[in-house]
């Protein structure tokens, strides 16, 4: 006779099963841009991570704004309906021009406001992140 009253489930089946399940449920709950509504502006910040030096500014759609060595297009910028949990996203366009050098595209996607690790632009020097929308 078997004995599963017993059994015990080894720890680390246990924490994989709910990193699994945790990471079902955030990939349910994001947002698709396409499901929300247009606004025509964004709130971005922007960091110098040499000089600590940091930038909070608003950007129309089809705007490009330069900071420092990067040139930042905002394409669209989307937000959940009010019903919805909070969520603003915005697609943008970075280039790094250095001197003496052709311009590199350093980003191209979405940036969502709750996450920004989530898609974030990879560089040494600068960050940018999506605060939200504006109407």
């Amino acid at each position: 006779m078997t004995r599963l009253s017993t059994f015990r489930w080894p720890a680390a089946g246990l924490l994989g099963a709910a990193a699994l399940l945790a990471s079902a449920a955030t990939l349910q709950a994001a947002p698709v841009p396409s499901q929300m509504l247009e606004r025509p502006a964004a709130k971005l910040q922007w960091l110098d991570k040499v000089t600590a030096r940091t930038s909070t500014f608003t950007m129309k759609v089809g705007e490009t704004k330069a900071m420092s060595s990067l040139r930042i297009t905002l394409r669209a910028c989307r937000e959940n309906p009010p019903i919805e949990t909070p969520e603003s996203a915005a697609f943008l366009e970075v280039t790094e021009i250095k001197p003496g050098e052709q311009a590199e595209q350093v980003f191209s996607g979405w940036m969502f406001a709750s996450s920004p690790a989530l898609s974030a632009m990879e560089n040494p020097i600068y960050d940018v992140w999506v605060l939200g929308c504006e109407q």
